[in-house]
């Protein structure tokens, strides 16, 4: 559920601009996910959500920025609750997950802001990451399998 629950406040977070805890449980709610500001906290501190500025001059939580070439631990405990399959044609990577999931899941891939995504899109249960060439595809491919559930 934990897992869940974080890939929820990544598309959410991704998707509009929350300023508060409070607006975050709301939204939560709306989505079918009870959770108490302490537990929300807790989550904002392990998913290492920060607050930044927009272009209004007002705040909303964003994911921290990453180390280069490094999955992050979080992403890839949720990526490996959640997806199911990865392979790749081209330079397209094609992700399986549970049904409801691929957008929150593909939501957490674009937070990564990796520089050899072009972009992303997202059905129900499957995201397809479009990579800048074959090889990376074939990376990130090889990458992503690695934190799938045996």
């Amino acid at each position: 559920m934990k897992a869940k629950r974080h890939a929820k406040i990544l598309e959410i977070i991704h998707n509009e601009s929350i300023r508060t805890q409070e607006e975050l449980q709301h939204r939560l709610a709306e989505h079918g996910f009870t959770a108490t500001q302490a537990t929300l906290s807790r989550d904002i501190r392990e998913m290492r959500l920060i607050k930044v500025m927009e272009g209004t001059g007002m705040y909303r939580y964003s994911v921290a920025g990453r180390e280069d070439g490094e999955v992050s631990s979080k992403f890839g405990s949720l990526f490996a609750e959640i997806a199911i399959n990865v392979d790749y044609a081209g330079n397209i990577v094609v992700v399986k997950c549970l049904a409801g999931m691929a957008n929150a899941t593909c939501a957490s891939i674009d937070a990564l802001q990796r520089v050899d995504i072009v972009g992303t899109i997202s059905g129900d249960d499957t995201f397809l990451c479009v990579m800048k060439s074959e090889n990376m595809a074939i990376d990130l491919a090889s990458e992503l399998k690695k934190l799938l559930k045996r």
